[in-house]
């Protein structure tokens, strides 16, 4: 496979043959807000197995190893999502899993990492995002497979993209949360090659926006990244490995506070009956806030959210 900045169009269709009858070919659907700037779609990633689209990324990684690399088991490093799509397609090749997870994990994640036979290793958030940097964990051996950069879970999160264009192929804008850029360049990578006069945009929470802070200073920054209950996105740099990649195909990055995307997850379950995690109502909460215009995808990327958090924002409360 290429590196992050060479991954095609041919990748990712490649991608989408190899993990068809493994990733859900999930349902583009419009959400009625007459007040809204835009036609706004929703792209239910939330409705895949473990419940986010990083089955899609970990299902095309794996499969690209092959039997010889996994036989000695596979890793990675993952707030929730990642591992349980790694998890879930270990359990389905038969192979065992660990996953290094920050400190601050979700209960409902981790969890679900348990219950698909994946053995937990929890570690304080700054070890963790080194783990992520050098792409490595001491004593851990096995296939590593990259949450964001490596090629084959981009292609794999770029078969999205595919599926908006089939079901919307006048769509204008496409916004899609940003954790390390895996999911935004993917889905950019096949909408540049099938429509470019679409824009794909980053969304990031303000507690946590490494990728709005590089792309102001035109170079990667590190930024103060305070926890909240948006855990699936934000980090305290953009990685040096996606920068080229992210900063040449992604248009822009729009940010949105969290008691914005805490009334975005309310207004999914009150107006579509859609649960969201934090991450997954990140790209509505920064449409609805950006006022986006045109045709409008909203990648909701999961919906693994802990049911006392989701009890809290319906009550009306910002999540501490």
């Amino acid at each position: 496979m290429p590196t992050p900045d060479e991954v095609t169009l041919a990748d990712v269709r490649a991608a989408r043959a190899r993990i068809a009858g493994l990733a859900v070919r999930t349902p583009l659907v419009r959400l009625e807000l007459p007040d809204a700037a835009g036609d706004i779609y929703l792209k239910l990633e939330n409705l895949q197995p473990i419940g986010s689209f990083k089955l899609r990324g970990a299902a095309n990684a794996m499969l690209l190893a092959g039997p010889e690399r996994l036989a000695g088991g596979v890793y990675t490093a993952s707030a929730g999502n990642m591992a349980q799509g790694v998890a879930w397609s270990a359990r389905r090749f038969g192979v065992p899993c660990r996953v290094v997870v920050p400190d601050h994990a979700p209960r409902t994640k981790l969890a679900a990492i348990e219950r698909l036979g994946g053995e937990v290793v929890k570690v304080p958030f700054d070890r963790w995002w080194q783990t992520i940097v050098e792409h490595a964990y001491p004593g851990i051996d096995g296939l590593f497979v990259h949450p964001v950069s490596d090629p084959a879970v981009i292609a794999g999160n770029g078969t999205i993209g595919l599926e908006i264009l089939e079901d919307l192929p006048d769509v204008d804008a496409v916004l899609v949360p940003y954790g390390g850029g895996g999911l935004s360049c993917g889905i950019a990578t096949a909408l540049r090659a099938l429509r470019p006069s679409a824009r794909v945009f980053a969304c990031e929470v303000a507690t946590a926006a490494p990728f709005s802070a590089s792309l102001a200073a035109g170079e990667p920054r590190r930024i103060d990244y305070t926890p909240s209950f948006v855990d699936g996105i934000g980090g305290k740099s953009v990685l040096a490995e996606m920068w080229p990649l992210a900063s040449h195909v992604l248009d822009g990055a729009l940010v949105a506070s969290v008691a914005e995307i805490a009334a975005a997850v309310r207004l999914l379950v009150e107006r579509a009956r859609i649960v969201a995690e934090g991450a997954g109502a990140a790209a509505l909460a920064a449409a609805l806030r950006h006022r986006v215009g045109g045709k409008v995808v909203c990648v909701v990327s999961g919906g693994n959210i802990d049911t006392a958090t989701l009890g809290g924002i319906l009550d009306g409360t910002i999540p501490g």
